[in-house]
């Protein structure tokens, strides 16, 4: 990597997730503002290698599997109800994009023992069209 640029966009997609999963979390907002529900995401994201494919001859299915969609599972499930849960590794690369994540502190994570995890920082007051809402 001589150029500083190319690390960002092989990472991008790791920056592309977090937008996504912060679109979702205020489209949910205001679904929930116009219908009178109090509905919240909990979302775990993780990066790394996976196998991916079609299994099944009556009815296939594309899937991907493992280590690291085990452990994005893992971020989902103890995670907090409206924040965005990453692993460590993942709040690096985060950070060299530009984004602020906070130590949450460590957390049993099954079949993995403890693993330190991260919150995104997040600004959803902020407007899609004024561009990224990450602080």
């Amino acid at each position: 990597q001589e150029n500083p640029q190319d690390g960002e966009r092989y990472w991008s997609h790791v920056g592309v997730m977090v937008e996504f999963a912060v679109a979702m979390m205020a489209k949910l907002d205001s679904i929930n503002k116009h219908s009178f529900n109090n509905f919240k995401l909990r979302i775990g994201i993780n990066h790394g290698p996976v196998v991916a494919g079609v299994i099944g001859a009556q009815k296939p299915q594309y899937d991907i599997w493992g280590n690291s969609v085990n452990v994005a599972s893992r971020m989902d499930s103890t995670g907090v109800l409206g924040k965005i849960q990453v692993t460590e590794e993942t709040s690096r690369v985060l950070s060299r994009l530009g984004y602020t994540c906070r130590p949450r502190g460590v957390v049993q994570v099954k079949g993995k023992g403890q693993l330190l995890t991260y919150f995104v920082c997040t600004d959803l007051t902020r407007s899609n069209s004024q561009g990224n809402v990450l602080n």
